[in-house]
């Protein structure tokens, strides 16, 4: 019997921890949707202190409450230009044993869906999101549809890893 690597020790601990609901939110004029269980909570934005070095989408650092928190902005991260307003947020994730905030234009609902409303994802692999969207949630209101593109937003921040790290923050 072999070992199974990171990747697949982090598929499986995502499948045990997912759930079938997902915290909705809008980056510009798309809806995304993150497994809820990854949410700590939900803050306003506040301007994060700048860590020099740090790629562009990490906007810096906050200290929430005695914890020093990585601020990445999802916007940046999928190259989407957004201004920032009055709704603007930072979702506060828990990944991996680490917190990390996301900044979004705003944040919707919690959606429950069944496997029947998720959808398989093109393969878009010239994109740099193309290998962390998990699927699409087509979500019927009325006579409309929403669709919510599903991110696993653990391996939307896997490259960054480098930079998210408390020990490289400077923090123990």
């Amino acid at each position: 019997m072999s070992a199974l690597s990171n990747v697949e020790v982090g598929a499986v601990q995502d499948a045990l921890e997912s759930s079938n609901e997902y915290l909705s939110f809008r980056l510009a004029t798309e809806e995304y949707g993150i497994d809820i269980l990854r949410v700590q909570e939900i803050c306003s934005y506040l301007p994060p202190t700048r860590i020099v070095g740090a790629p562009e989408c990490v906007r810096g650092v906050l200290n929430l409450r005695g914890v020093i928190v990585p601020i990445v902005d999802l916007r940046l991260r999928l190259g989407i230009d957004a201004p920032f307003d009055a709704s603007t947020v930072t979702v506060v994730l828990n990944i991996d044993g680490r917190t990390i905030g996301a900044v979004v234009d705003s944040v919707s609902d919690v959606i429950a869906l069944v496997p029947d409303q998720i959808k398989k994802a093109p393969h878009f692999t010239d994109t740099a999101a193309g290998h962390f969207i998990t699927g699409l949630g087509a979500i019927r209101q009325g006579e409309q549809e929403r669709m919510l593109i599903l991110v696993d937003i653990r391996m939307m921040m896997a490259e960054l890893n480098h930079y998210l790290s408390p020990a490289d923050l400077g923090s123990s």
